[in-house]
């Protein structure tokens, strides 16, 4: 009996030992395998060369650079937002060319594999917030043009990195050379057609403007489950992030099956629609890129978009639904708690028919936004407000206030009045759904658009005199 208590009290250490064997092994191996990551080439880039500068700051828009490495009120390109994960946040760097705390000292090899391929100058692994893997579709030639931009035409800040928040053993980086070996597979860009104008669309979605890493879902290692239409047609059929709902933009009726290429290329240039306006993520991405973007490649987009087959197990069409709100509204009738609640906060501006108000207070009926399966973005924006994107193509970016004054039993009913009134047809929440979005936005730090622009009359002036 003796002798088999010490055999049992001798495993624990057994298997601790080989564990930390297995750890070191995998440690060295992880300290490899970025290296497989990079390249090196010859290439000679005159960074001064205003034509490449030019040809660098477009592409640097077409992949959205500015949205992720700048905060609300900070240096242009400093880095420093705040990305929550469920583990806790992470912070963009800065990508300015200040020899201290930029990139000022990388050399194009170093850059290119910072974009391309996810490995730091000092030979790190990057976390995959960083869409590398999309970026690696995108051209040396085009990287380079970049390069030009970011060392020549930016101006350098000296504004250190900030750690990540992660916990440890989550925050160390040399397990991520696994990720890039298991979800980061070396890939080319591949035309699904012949057309030039769709080629155009699908490279944009597919590469620089990595439309994939909010459009589609994340697996168990936070991959995209799809990087192209090619691998899955859950490509760009919605995730939720930041928590806001990135619809899918696929051709089903949630998504973008009833949107017409005008009205797409509409959103992309200004934000909105005569019945619908961007908020949250979307906003920033058309405030920072897409309304920078010439017609051609924004049609080439919005033209690629609409070839795509609906996504799978969801509805290509909605059943018909009679519209029973917009005279009971104007009657007077308001037959539950969610009526008197749009009666009194909502209506003014949104209408009794739900239309709202063509470019400046955007419809809630037949509007997939609001219907979607997925009510995180209807109660964000009516916990939190929002504004849509500042373009110079209308008048104001209009605000949306919040009302997180409301209860959160009566955020609840106006939302599933909302999102099940007019023709609208959708799941309901309930009370417990509008808990978990308070502490989430408890947590979020604010961003431009979460932010109603100043229109008083001293900060218009300051403006004119800058």
């Amino acid at each position: 009996m003796e002798g088999g208590r010490m055999k049992n009290k001798k495993w624990p250490l057994i298997i601790l030992i080989i564990g930390i064997i297995g750890l070191v092994i995998a440690f060295i191996i992880g300290q490899l395998l970025p290296n497989m990551r990079t390249s090196t080439s010859n290439v000679e880039i005159d960074i001064t060369d205003p034509a490449l500068i030019k040809k660098g700051a477009y592409i640097a828009r077409t992949a959205d650079c500015v949205a992720c490495h700048t905060t609300l009120d900070g240096e242009t390109y400093a880095g420093g937002l705040p990305m929550l994960t469920p583990l806790g946040a992470i912070y963009s760097t800065n990508i300015t060319p200040d020899k201290d705390t930029g990139i000022g000292n990388y050399s194009f090899d170093d850059f290119k594999n910072a974009v391309k391929h996810g490995v730091r100058r000092d030979n790190k692994a990057l976390y995959p917030a960083m869409p590398y893997p999309s970026y690696q579709l995108m051209p040396d030639e085009d990287v380079a043009a970049m390069y030009a931009f970011f060392m020549s035409d930016v101006k350098p800040v000296q504004q250190a990195n900030l750690k990540s928040e992660l916990p440890p053993v989550a925050n160390w980086r040399w397990p991520l050379a696994y990720w890039q070996v298991l979800f980061d597979h070396k890939r080319e860009f591949v035309p699904e057609t012949d057309d030039a104008l769709l080629t155009r669309g699908q490279y944009l979605i597919e590469g620089p403007g990595h439309c994939g890493s909010c459009h589609t879902s994340r697996g168990i290692g936070f991959q995209e489950v799809a990087l192209s239409n090619a691998d899955s047609n859950k490509y760009l059929s919605g995730a939720v992030i930041d928590g806001w709902r990135a619809k899918s933009i696929r051709g089903e009726h949630r998504g973008l099956g009833t949107w017409t290429v005008a009205e797409l290329n509409d959103f992309f240039k200004t934000g909105r629609t005569d019945t619908t306006a961007a908020f949250g993520a979307m906003a920033e991405v058309v405030e920072h890129s897409t309304q920078y973007m010439t017609d051609d490649d924004i049609n080439a987009m919005s033209s690629y978009l609409k070839t795509l087959s609906p996504a799978p197990n969801k509805e290509e069409t909605l059943p018909n639904k009679a519209d029973t709100t917009t005279q009971k509204l104007l009657d007077g009738n308001y037959d539950s708690r969610g009526a008197i609640l749009y009666a009194e906060y909502c209506q003014v501006c949104h209408r009794a028919d739900g239309q709202g108000v063509a470019r400046i207070f955007p419809a809630l009926d037949g509007n997939s936004a609001v219907y979607s399966k997925n009510a995180d973005s209807v109660l964000q924006i009516t916990l939190s407000g929002g504004r849509m994107p500042k373009t110079p193509y209308d008048r104001m970016a209009f605000t949306m206030p919040e009302f997180s004054n409301l209860s959160d039993a009566d955020v609840a009913e106006v939302v599933n009045y909302v999102r099940n009134s007019w023709t609208n047809q959708a799941p309901k929440i309930d009370v417990n759904d509008v808990v978990k979005m308070r502490a989430f936005l408890a947590k979020k730090p604010k961003t431009s658009t979460d932010i109603a622009p100043d229109l008083s009359i001293d900060a218009a002036e300051k403006g004119a005199n800058q």
